[in-house]
């Protein structure tokens, strides 16, 4: 019988980078996903320079379009441009960009079993046993990247999210737009879907047009993109790949590693709930998860459980500032779009993007004035990131 260091459940940014740099260190790896690669899944397809830094392999190949501008709008009216120039976001799709990473995976020495399905998951004496394909699979340790409708948080009893936002997103070939009008640009359409906004994000032959926000608009996706399609001078019907998928947001208390198992990614439900970005988080929870997994199978460690802690400590912060902003935009749209969009208050956006700063905290001078004022009506707004705040 065979007894993989790792095995790695679900092959999307967050498993197969943390695959990658598992192999990459000379453990034995099995990476197992339903499906067979390159095969599609829905995403804005952004890539920001603070997630790149924790992509361990170059992407360049997959980049479509570099974004160094954000167009923020508020009701489908008001607008500003924002931006000093250099990279916001590196626009790929979720087809090449996780089929290159599987690719790089698999050549650092990963087993990869694609077209496999997980039915069972379990801890067992000294690691964890997986049912795949049929077959009862053997680790030490186990890396749970299966998505927000995985099975390994369920079987394993670790997780639980606060909430699950919901998207609805199509593509529109640039023959049938003005591409130059999106050329290099990030359009956010804010105060138009409750907890969420909608988008047009430019892509290689196509912009990617979507609407996301809180789960009880689900029934109304379709007419939220619709409107967002009129705004645009576009038209619904005209759309490709038009899908929907679910945006999971962890609830402060969860539990994210125990034993020899541990979540990541939207497994974990890391989406940011103030722009839906689950990017970043993914690539940062593989980076943590194989550390972590290194140290046990070094003998540093006898369990996975620091894992979880040192992803909280680090995604605090931000999550805190999030779902404040989230809350303040929702609640009071005029007075938080004229705070965000402000001359002080969008640097600062600007450097946790680009990986520059990665506290809003960090901030100093006279843009604390207009920072606080945003924290103020998010707290108005009955802030639901306070429990995500540092001590």
């Amino acid at each position: 019988m065979k007894r993989f260091d790792t095995i790695v459940v679900g092959a999307g940014p967050a498993g197969s980078s943390t695959a990658y740099r598992l192999a990459e260190a000379g453990a034995a790896v099995l990476l197992l996903d339903r499906a067979t690669f390159p095969r599609d899944k829905p995403c804005g397809g952004g890539v920001t320079p603070r997630a790149l830094e924790n992509v361990p392999v170059p992407i360049d190949s997959v980049v479509e379009h570099v974004a160094t501008a954000v167009e923020l709008r508020l009701g489908f009216r008001r607008a500003a441009v924002r931006g000093r120039g250099g990279p916001l976001a590196f626009m790929t799709q979720r087809r090449r960009l996780d089929a290159l990473l599987v690719e790089r995976a698999t050549a650092a020495g990963a087993l990869l079993r694609e077209g496999t399905k997980v039915t069972a998951v379990e801890a067992e004496a000294g690691g964890v046993a997986v049912t795949a394909g049929g077959e009862r699979l053997h680790a030490r340790t186990l890396v749970g990247a299966d998505g927000v409708n995985g099975v390994t948080a369920r079987a394993l009893g670790l997780g639980g999210n606060r909430s699950v936002d919901v998207a609805l997103e199509g593509n529109m070939p640039k023959t049938r737009i003005d591409a130059a009008r999106y050329d290099g640009r990030l359009v956010m359409e804010l105060g138009t879907v409750p907890g969420g906004y909608g988008w047009v994000f430019p892509k290689g032959d196509h912009v990617n047009v979507g609407v996301g926000g809180d789960q009880r608009e689900g029934p109304r996706l379709r007419g939220h993109l619709e409107r967002l399609c009129a705004a645009h001078g576009l038209r619904l019907d005209e759309l490709e790949d038009v899908r929907g998928y679910r945006l999971p947001h962890r609830a402060p208390d969860s539990t994210l590693a125990r034993g020899p198992a541990l979540l990541a990614g939207d497994a974990a439900g890391l989406v940011d709930p103030l722009t839906g970005d689950g990017m970043f988080e993914a690539f940062l929870s593989g980076r943590f998860a194989a550390e972590a997994v290194e140290a046990l199978l070094r003998g540093e460690t006898e369990t996975l459980d620091e894992y979880g802690s040192r992803l909280s400590r680090r995604l605090a912060p931000h999550l805190w500032a999030s779902w404040s902003f989230r809350a303040a935009l929702d609640r009071f749209p005029r007075t938080a779009f004229t705070l965000a969009k402000g001359r002080l208050v969008w640097p600062v956006v600007e450097k946790l993007v680009t990986g520059e700063i990665t506290d809003i905290g960090a901030a100093r001078g006279i843009v604390r004035a207009p920072l606080g004022a945003l924290t103020l009506l998010g707290r108005a707004a009955g802030n639901p990131g306070h429990a995500y705040k540092p001590a």
